[in-house]
This record gives structure tokens, sequence and C-alpha cells, in this order.
């Protein structure tokens, strides 16, 4: 009887004009809740299968005159320690003991922007600690109508959503993929 064949995991790095997103690592600059760089290189990653289903996604946000802006994708693992060494929250944080699906290359955190390249109006900034970045919160009728357009782009586009993040967006049964640690890429993110 065969071995199973094993093989490493396909990571994709996620170009902004080969993909038309505009991209703005969050955490690569100083603009995020820690308040300082938590990479090193600003390199935009996803799991093969999760980039085909941004692709969707950006696609179907373009008939509808719309742009979508990245904040974060792959995590590494050491990233996500020290995320939660900062602020170990589990609300907003997954615990890295069971592994973001950030850290699966599998997450993607966005919004839509307009043809201005503004983004449309959530109601909370990405990465609102808040019960206001919760999906149904009570923010003004134009955020969540903005929120609901950016779900119902999402989940056509095959994405499962967290429900105390309006910007967060998962493949469904991210368990399955293996966690990424920095040097597992490429091109290093963390050093």
């Amino acid at each position: 009887m065969d071995e199973p064949k094993t093989h490493r995991a396909a990571y994709v790095e996620i170009d902004p004009s080969a993909y038309n997103v505009d991209i703005h690592l969050a955490y690569a600059t100083a603009d995020n809740f820690t308040g300082q760089p938590v990479y090193t290189n600003a390199h935009c990653f996803l799991h093969e299968d999760a980039a085909e289903h941004l692709a969707r996604a950006i696609e179907l946000a373009g008939r509808l005159g719309y742009r979508m802006l990245v904040f974060d994708a792959l995590r590494p693992s050491e990233a996500q320690w020290a995320l939660w060494n900062h602020t170990p929250d589990p609300d907003f944080l997954a615990d890295p003991r069971r592994g973001s699906p950030h850290s699966r290359g599998v997450a993607v955190d966005l919004t839509l922007i307009d043809d201005a390249g503004l983004p449309l109006d959530m109601g909370t900034h990405f990465d609102a600690f808040t019960p206001l970045s919760h999906h149904g919160a009570d923010v003004s009728p134009d955020a969540q109508r903005n929120r609901h357009l950016l779900l119902g782009i999402m989940s056509t586009a095959g994405w499962d959503f967290y429900s105390k993040e309006w910007w967060h967006f998962q493949l469904f049964d991210p368990r399955r993929y293996p966690l990424v640690e920095d040097r597992d890429l490429d091109k290093p993110m963390m050093s």
C-alpha cells in the first residue's frame, strides 16, 4: 500500500495589480491596535484556496462599482503570538495555542472602497475591539447597509464570517489547513 503523499501548501502573494485590489497591511505599520509594526515586511499572502475566493469577491465587488481594501491576510503564528501577548482578548483575537484562521492563510480582513478610493462607512474602524464592531450592532443605517453589502459579496464568494468583526472573513472549516510560521513562507514577513 502506498503512503499518502504530503506536499507543501501553496501560498499565493496577493499582488495589487494582478488582483485589482488595494492593500494596506495594518500590522506592517504602526496604524494598528498595538501602536507599532508587527510585520517587518509587508507581504500579503493567502493559501491558494483563499486566494481563489478573494479573486471571486473582488470580481463581484467590481460589478457593483466597488474595490476592496485588504488590511490583513496570512498572519504567521509568530505575529499571532505578538498580538495575543499585547491584547489577550479571545473575543477579537484567536488564542495562538489553538491557531487563528489568519495563521493558516485562510482569513482576510478587508473593507469596500468607492471609486474615489475612500473606504465605505462601516460604523467603526478596522480592529475596533468594541461591540459596535459586531454584525447587527447599533450603527448608522448607511454603515449597516455597507456591512450587509460586504457580507453579501463575501458570502456569495464562498467566505464564512465572524459575528464580532464586520471586517473578518475566513474559509469554512479553517482548521483543516496547517498553521504557518514565518519560515514556511518564500518571503518572510517577520524578519
